[in-house]
Order: C-alpha cells, then sequence, then structure tokens
C-alpha cells in the first residue's frame, strides 16, 4: 500500500514529531504508555493499568509482553530514558508543554516507572496518549545520537509497523510487525509505503489514477470534487483541527489586539467555509469546538459557554473598534503557505475584510517544505506579522489548546499573558467539571484579545482509493495505529 504525505518528515523521533507528516508516519511506529482511540478517547498501551497514590503522582505499571522491533523487551529503563530527555528547559523536545510540572521520572519497580510533579497538572497524563508518551529503545537512541529519527541514524520502537527503509526525497517504507504484542492490531497490510507530494492537483491525480492508495488531507485539496468523480471514497471524521490566522509579532499594526478583533469582526467565516473549504468546515466563534468538549457536566459548560457567541459579520462594528485603534498605517504582512488553495484563497478573502474596514493586507508566500519552520524558529518568522495555520490538540480537553497562551509556551510568540492566571488554576484542577470553570474564563479573555484568530473548524479528510477501506477517519490518525487497520473493501 501506498500513502500520501503532504511533505517528507524532517524526523521520526517521537519528541520531534508535532506535525501532520511526522505523526502520520510515527503514530504506526512507536506507541505510548496510552494511546488515543478513534473515537477520541483514551486506552491504556504499553501501560497494562496507570495509578495515581496522590495528586502530584502517576504511576505507570508496564506490560511485559512488549518487545521493541529487534525483540529486545520494552523495559522501565527505556520507558524511564524516553520520558526524562523531555524533561528541563534543556531538552528540544517539540513536547515540552506536557513535561513542564515534572519533577522527576524513576523506576520504581521492575515493570513500574513513576512520575512525581512538582504541581498538580491535569494535562500531563492526557499528553501520555499523544506522541509526547512514545516509548524508545534506550540503547538504540543512544547509539544512533542525534541521527536518531533520520534516514542515517534510523528508529526503534514497538508498534505494528516496523520502519523498513527511508529513502530521502522519495519514500519511507514500513513493514508489518508479526510480534506486535496487541493482537487485534497486527497490520493486515504487509509493506506500507509513503510517498511526498506536496502540490494539491499532482496528489490528486495520483489518488485518481491509483498511483496512491491514501491520503489525509488536513486541508482540503482544490481538486477535492475531482475526487468525488473517481473511484476514490471521501469520509469526514471527528476532528480537532481548526483553522486560525496566528499573531506572531510583539510589533506593528497586527500586534494591537484592537485591530485583530476589528479584523475578525469583518470577516465572513461562512464564505470561508463555503468558497475556501467547500463545504467542508464549520464557522467556529472560538478555537476549540465540539470535538474537545467531551462528556458529562464539563461538557455542557462548554458547549453553553460556545453557543454565547456568535460569528455573523459586523463592518459597523469592525470600523467602530479600529477607530479606537491607533495607527494603522503600516501593512499587516501575512505568510501563506505555497501549493495551498486554501491558504491563498483565505488571504484573498481577509485581504478584502481589511481592505473594507481601511487595513492593508500584504501575504508573503512561503514553500510548503519550509512552513513548519515558523513554529520553531524566529527567524523564519522574520518580516511576517502572522500566519495562517491549521492547528490541533492531543486530547478531549479544551485546555490543551488554551495552554498554548501560558506565558512560557514554545508556541506562543507575542508571548501574550490575559489569561495566564485562569490557565494556570485551571492546569492544577483535577476536577473536569471545576477545571472546565477556570478553562471557559480564559476562553472569554483569549477570545477578546485573539491573540489568534479562530476561523473555523475542520474535518479529517480521508481519502481512501477503490482497492482499501479501514483507515481511522477521526484526528486519532495522528496518535494511533490507523494503517493497522486497513485492509480490502470486503
Amino acid at each position: 500500500m501506498t500513502w500520501n504525505l503532504p511533505y517528507e518528515p524532517l524526523s521520526l523521533d517521537p519528541m520531534l514529531t508535532f506535525n501532520y507528516a511526522e505523526n502520520t508516519v510515527d503514530a504506526n511506529l512507536c506507541e505510548g504508555l496510552t494511546r488515543i482511540t478513534p473515537d477520541l478517547g483514551v486506552e491504556n498501551a504499553l501501560a497494562e493499568s496507570v495509578e495515581n497514590p496522590n495528586d502530584t503522582t502517576t504511576v505507570f505499571n508496564l506490560r511485559t509482553d512488549a518487545k521493541f522491533w529487534d525483540g529486545t523487551p520494552v523495559t522501565a529503563d527505556d520507558v524511564v530514558y524516553s520520558l526524562a530527555r523531555q524533561v528541563g528547559p534543556d531538552s528540544s523536545t517539540y513536547w515540552s508543554d506536557y513535561f513542564q510540572s515534572v519533577a522527576s521520572v524513576e523506576k520504581t519497580g521492575d515493570n513500574q516507572v513513576t512520575v512525581k510533579m512538582t504541581q498538580p497538572d491535569a494535562l500531563f497524563e492526557q499528553g501520555m496518549s499523544s506522541a509526547a508518551g512514545a516509548i524508545v529503545s534506550k540503547a538504540a537512541a543512544e547509539k544512533a545520537g542525534e541521527q536518531f529519527g533520520t534516514p542515517k541514524g534510523g528508529l526503534m520502537c514497538s508498534g505494528p509497523f516496523k520502519l523498513d527503509s527511508w529513502e530521502p526525497g522519495k519514500a519511507i517504507n514500513l513493514v508489518k510487525n508479526d510480534a506486535y504484542w496487541d493482537k487485534e492490531l497486527i497490520p493486515k497490510v504487509d509493506k506500507l509505503s509513503f510517498s511526498f507530494i506536496a502540490d494539491e492537483s499532482t496528489a490528486v491525480n495520483a489518488l485518481r489514477s491509483g498511483d496512491v492508495d491514501g491520503q489525509f488531507f488536513y486541508l482540503p485539496p482544490a481538486g477535492l470534487s475531482q475526487l468525488k468523480d473517481s473511484d476514490a471514497t471521501i469520509t469526514f471524521g471527528k476532528s480537532y483541527i481548526f483553522w486560525s490566522l496566528r499573531a506572531i509579532q510583539p510589533t506593528g499594526t497586527f500586534s494591537n489586539p484592537k485591530v485583530r478583533e476589528a479584523l475578525l469582526a469583518a470577516i465572513d467565516q461562512q464564505a470561508i467555509a463555503d468558497v475556501v473549504f467547500q463545504g467542508t468546515s464549520i464557522p467556529s466563534p472560538v478555537l476549540t469546538g465540539p470535538a474537545y468538549f467531551g462528556t458529562g457536566e464539563a461538557a455542557e459548560k462548554f458547549q453553553k459557554a460556545y453557543d454565547s457567541y456568535t460569528v455573523k459579520p459586523d463592518i459597523a462594528k469592525a470600523k467602530e473598534l479600529l477607530a479606537d485603534a491607533g495607527d494603522i498605517s503600516k501593512p499587516i504582512v501575512l505568510g501563506v503557505q505555497g501549493s495551498s488553495a486554501v491558504h491563498e484563497q483565505t488571504a484573498n478573502l481577509i485581504q478584502a475584510a481589511g481592505q473594507s474596514i481601511g487595513l492593508k493586507i500584504e501575504t508573503k508566500v512561503i514553500p510548503v517544505e519550509q512552513f513548519g519552520n515558523l513554529y520553531f524558529d524566529a527567524k523564519a518568522r522574520e518580516g511576517l506579522d502572522g500566519f495562517f495555520t491549521t492547528y490541533y490538540g492531543n486530547v478531549t480537553d479544551p485546555l490543551d489548546v488554551y495552554t498554548t497562551f501560558t506565558p512560557d509556551s514554545t508556541n506562543n510568540f507575542i508571548k501574550y499573558d490575559g489569561a495566564a492566571q485562569e490557565l494556570a488554576d485551571a492546569r492544577k484542577t483535577l476536577d473536569p467539571s471545576k477545571r472546565a470553570d477556570y478553562t471557559i474564563a480564559a476562553q472569554e479573555k483569549i477570545t477578546r484579545d485573539l491573540p489568534w484568530m479562530p476561523m473555523g473548524d475542520l474535518p479529517v479528510i480521508l481519502v481512501q482509493n477503490k482497492k482499501i477501506s479501514g483507515a481511522v477517519p477521526s484526528s486519532a490518525y495522528l496518535g494511533y495505529p490507523w494503517a493497522a487497520t486497513i485492509g480490502g473493501v470486503e
């Protein structure tokens, strides 16, 4: 089977995989102590059980039948190594937000690892179901050093597929792991090869011709209508993904919250949904829509808060806000991803909305291979005031997204601190309903100040050709072994 990725991954080391292509591959290779499920719940994986003797201690009791691809057992030492290398300010992990309260990671038994926190943390245990909690072989990682997870250094994990080869610029090839401990998830596919077709029209043609068997689109391709006329099946799945415009500089016209509020008031989200996303997106007044709400009392509170907002454009209000914004003479420069009609079309609508209220908005095209650098490299963001981005949380809790707006978050480029206290209180609150109160209070301030502007919730878009079926059609594909369930169409 051949599956397409929108670009070639930079690394397959789990702690360096905070992006779509990387996680799409790694979800089938590396597994964590727990894992997300297709319905966006959480289940145990390498941890047979998880205990919380108090509010600042998590005990992982490990399975004894899990093995790495080389046949060596997954041990408590491997777990300690995998988690501990992500703790502390000097760690290079992309998942540092989940480890900020970790005081220690220790082996407390032959098959037991205990994590102690400096304070209660509602996100740590939830985050272990993502690649943040993925376990790698200590021996293999130490031997490969900085090359671990690259074509030269290879990888060693325990998932249902094994890394067979990585041909830079051509393909990443996986093979079935017959010795995988979870018999229900031993793959039906013997070999899974990933291609790296970035251009949307080329990717669509490859799906139509059968050269590629499937792809997850985190944005609808311009040729989505062409796929509807082919033998391919298109499935829209439950999703954490949302579309937003992110402010990234502490100075300039777009750094003014009044300017952002005015621009959002002028934007017609329904037009973006209809024109740009071809009817696949849902206008949303906040960054975290219903997929994050979960169940129970907390979910009811989030839904009530969500329903209190509106997404209807209001040009009169936008002009009134802008009148109080001060100097708006400097243009706003927005980064758009190359080879993406969605980015380009959204930019056109945003430019028109800005012009209607007196804002000058310019765009700068960033090649798709370099666009991911905007998230991690300040130099890559130079000359830009903002950029369009899809973003997704990793667990079913709105706090997972909003914690991005704590001042020390690696994704908080402008060091926004308007909801810092509410977010800190929410993170220390383990009761879901009480945590929802703090999170909703933070959401109100974030939605007022708009460090990121919400522009709609997106589905997971899964395309499979007529030969296969069974891939997981939800945001779980970024953390669950979605390819292990693929088989023939019957």
